[in-house]
């Protein structure tokens, strides 16, 4: 099993300073990849309904660090980590200008990026950022991931699509990674796997959610729907990796429908064992949430993880 931890991206944690003490501790205690969360900015009135709270709302605050600027610097600052966008919002940016600053940031890294990828949820960031496809960004975002792979693998690349077209043109240097960066695609919806299935190297939902939690049973459905569509599109289900996100700063159990306890939530030993059960049923990694309003309270949190929970997953 491998482990990773969202990187704060607001708040009191997220100050240079303190951002690399967090990232220099993962590397010391032996984390294996961090997540980098995309937001460029929010607009007063929101009516979108945010995906993964009961009630709808945005839990975060209205600051937030650029996805790949923080990862470029996170980058600089370690070794061994691997960087995930988690998730990149595609539209949110130009797809040729996107797939060189993730090249950069793998070329630069020596190999170490991994391109998590969403459609998103807020349609007023959308709007903001010049992007008035909303209803079609599912279609939208199929096409930057052709963009990507194409300019990431073909010298010299040109693309004809219905959103976007370039005639041959020079993309260079390509990534370190052959035939390119990862890609992993975040959510569980259907549209969701269809997606994983059709042009992903992974499947990287936020599994642990209040609002449509994927409970052992939802999960092992999720992976064999996952398995059978990738066997139509004539690809390897064993070649995916599979990278849940789940909070787990909050110690009390939370329940869903008020009867079943939440997945990764609860005391030490239940968490263990969904450690267990979760990678018998798929999951590869794990990515847990250490994000507090100390950087002493994140630094501790991560180290108790480590030497309590980690050190009894068999």
């Amino acid at each position: 099993m491998r482990y990773g931890f969202y990187l704060p991206t607001r708040g009191p944690t997220s100050d240079a300073d303190a951002l690399v003490k967090i990232v220099e501790q993962a590397e010391h205690l032996g984390f294996d990849s961090t997540v980098i969360a995309d937001h460029v900015a929010f607009p007063v009135q929101i009516e979108s309904s945010y995906p993964y709270t009961v009630g709808g709302n945005f839990p975060g605050g209205w600051e937030a660090l650029e996805q790949l600027s923080l990862m470029a610097f996170i980058a600089g600052k370690t070794q061994n980590l691997r960087l995930i966008t988690s998730v990149m919002i595609l539209p949110y940016r130009n797809p040729v200008v996107t797939a060189k600053m993730l090249a950069t940031i793998d070329v630069l890294s020596k190999g170490r990026v991994t391109v998590g990828v969403g459609v998103g949820w807020l349609r007023e960031e959308f709007e903001t950022l010049g992007c008035f496809e909303f209803d079609r960004r599912g279609a939208l975002s199929d096409e930057y991931l052709k963009i990507f792979k194409i300019l990431w693998s073909q010298e010299p690349a040109s693309f004809d699509g219905e959103f976007y077209r370039f005639d041959a043109l020079h993309f260079l240097p390509k990534p370190i990674q052959k035939p390119y960066p990862p890609i992993w695609i975040g959510g569980h919806s259907r549209p969701a796997l269809r997606r994983v299935a059709r042009f992903a190297d992974g499947w990287h939902p936020v599994g642990a959610n209040p609002a449509v939690p994927l409970q052992p049973k939802q999960f092992a459905e999720s992976c064999e729907e996952l398995r059978r569509l990738t066997e139509l599109e004539g690809r390897r289900y064993e070649d995916l990796t599979i990278c849940f996100k789940a909070p787990l700063y909050d110690k009390d159990a939370i329940t869903v429908s008020g009867t079943d306890r939440r997945s990764f939530s609860g005391s030490t030993s239940q968490i263990v064992d969904d450690i267990g059960t979760y990678g018998e049923l798929g999951m590869h990694e794990l990515i847990v949430d250490f994000r507090s309003d100390t950087l002493n309270e994140t630094l501790e949190r991560m180290a108790q993880f480590r030497e309590e929970i980690c050190s009894q997953v068999p």
